[in-house]
C-alpha cells in the first residue's frame, strides 16, 4: 500500500514505522515515519535526451516532478540540465509536516515542495515527470490541469509527451458532482485509518450532507469493490476518503457511482464554486486550510432559485431556513406517532425499504393455522425416494 499501515503498527505496540517502497507521502495522525523509497535503476543520460527533444527551447520554464522511487537521481539530472535551462525548477521530496509555513509563491502538495515564481503562476509552466504511467501522474494531471505534462519512463527509456484527456475526465468527474446533487442517501467510505484528518473530514462530510438535507451512512468496507457496495441498493451515491493517489476511483464497474469529497462539496456546497482547480487531497477542505469554505446560511424561501437536474430534468429540494414553529396548547403538545414513519424519518435503511413493493416475508402471527409436524421428502430433488423411477 501507499499509505502508512499505523492500525498495524499499533496493533504491534510500534513506537515508529518504517515504511518501504512507494508512498503516496499522506502526513500520519500519531507514530513518526521513517520512509525507505528504494532506489530503482534510471539511465541519467536517456532521461537528459528525452528532456531535451520534449524542450528544445533552452527559456522553457519547467517543473521535475518523480516517482518516489527515483528521487535519489533527481540531484544528477540538476547538475545536467540546469546549465543549459536557467528557468527548470526540481521539486523536492518532503516526509511527514514540512517546517514552518509556505515561502510565497511556493508549492506545497502531495509531499512534493518547489517555488513557482513565474508571473503567471504554474499556468505558465510545464510539468515533466519521471517515472511510469499510474495514480500519481494521473493525481498530478488532475491537480494541476492547466500545465501540459511531459513524463520519462526509465523502464522503457522513452519519453513522451502525455495525451490523457484531462478536459474529458474532468467533464467525467462534473458528471459526478450532478449525480450528487441529484442523490438522496449518500454513503460514506472510510478507505483510510491512517491519513491525519480523517475522522475530521468524516465529521466535515457529515455535517455538510445533513446541512444539505441528504441522509448518510458510514461505512467501512476495506477496500472497495463491486460486490461490497452492490450490498447497499438504499444508498445513491458514495463519497470514498482516502489519501490523494487512492480517492479517484474509476466506479464505471460499480452499481453506485464513487465520488471524492471535494466533488460532494461541489455538488452540496452552493458557496463553493467550480474555478478549475481540481482537489485530490481531503485535507485542503479541512477548517484552517487554504481551500476551505464555510457553508452559508440556510435559504429564505422568498431568495430561493430554482434547481433543475441537469441529469432527470426534475427540480431538486432545496434547503430553506426553518419557519419558527408555533406555540401549540398544552393539551395537544403530545401526540401519538406511527412507529414505522418515525423509523423513516431517522433511518435510511427504513425509509428505503417502505418505498419497496416488496418487503420480505411476512409472519402474519396468529393467523396462521396450527398443523402438526409431518415428515418431508428425502432424497435430492431429481430422484426423491417416494418418487418412482423412470424407465
Amino acid at each position: 500500500s501507499c499509505c502508512v499501515d499505523e492500525v498495524a503498527a499499533e496493533h504491534a505496540g510500534a513506537e515508529a514505522v518504517l515504511h518501504y517502497g512507494p508512498a503516496c507521502l499522506s502526513p500520519c495522525r500519531k507514530l513518526p515515519v521513517l520512509h525507505i523509497f528504494g532506489k530503482q535503476p534510471v539511465d541519467i543520460r536517456c532521461c537528459a535526451e528525452a528532456f531535451r527533444e520534449l524542450y528544445p527551447d533552452r527559456e522553457s520554464r519547467v517543473v521535475v516532478l518523480s516517482d518516489v522511487v527515483y528521487d535519489h537521481a533527481m540531484g544528477e539530472l540538476e547538475q545536467q540540465l540546469s546549465p543549459e535551462y536557467p528557468n527548470i525548477v526540481f521539486s523536492r521530496v518532503v516526509c511527514g509536516e514540512p517546517a514552518g509555513p509556505a515561502l510565497p509563491g511556493e508549492v506545497r502538495q502531495f509531499g512534493r515542495q518547489f517555488p513557482a515564481e513565474v508571473p503567471g503562476g504554474l499556468q505558465d509552466c510545464a510539468m515533466f515527470y519521471v517515472g511510469a504511467e499510474g495514480l500519481a501522474l494521473t493525481s498530478f494531471m488532475l491537480t494541476w490541469n492547466c500545465c501540459p505534462f511531459s513524463s520519462f519512463d526509465p523502464a522503457t527509456s522513452c519519453g513522451r509527451r502525455e495525451t490523457f484527456n484531462v478536459n474529458r475526465a474532468l467533464m467525467r468527474r462534473l458528471y459526478l458532482v450532478e449525480r450528487a446533487r441529484d442523490a438522496h442517501v449518500v454513503g460514506i467510505l472510510v478507505g483510510t485509518l491512517g491519513v491525519a484528518g480523517y475522522l475530521t473530514v468524516l465529521q466535515h462530510l457529515r455535517e455538510l450532507l445533513r446541512w444539505a438535507g441528504k441522509r448518510s451512512y458510514t461505512l467501512a468496507v476495506g477496500k472497495p469493490n463491486p460486490a461490497k457496495l452492490a450490498n447497499f441498493l438504499e444508498v445513491d451515491i458514495f463519497v470514498l476518503v482516502a489519501c490523494s493517489q487512492n480517492s479517484l476511483l474509476d466506479s464505471s464497474d460499480f452499481y453506485r457511482p464513487v465520488v471524492t469529497p471535494y466533488e460532494l462539496e461541489l455538488a452540496c456546497n452552493p458557496a463553493r464554486q467550480w474555478t478549475g482547480n481540481y482537489l485530490t487531497d481531503f485535507q485542503d477542505l479541512l477548517p484552517g486550510a487554504c481551500a476551505h469554505v464555510e457553508l452559508p446560511a440556510p435559504l429564505c424561501v422568498a431568495d430561493a432559485v430554482p434547481d433543475v437536474s441537469l441529469i432527470t430534468g426534475e427540480m431538486r429540494s432545496l434547503r430553506f431556513c426553518d419557519p419558527p414553529a408555533p406555540q401549540l396548547p398544552l393539551s395537544t403538545t403530545l401526540a401519538c406517532r406511527n412507529q414505522t414513519q418515525a423509523l423513516a424519518e431517522i433511518s435510511p435503511a427504513a425509509s428505503f425499504l417502505g418505498s419497496r413493493s416488496w418487503q420480505g416475508l411476512e409472519q402474519q402471527l396468529g393467523q396462521t393455522p396450527v398443523s402438526k409436524a409431518v415428515q418431508g421428502r428425502r432424497g435430492i430433488a431429481i430422484a426423491y425416494e417416494d418418487e418412482g423411477r423412470k424407465q
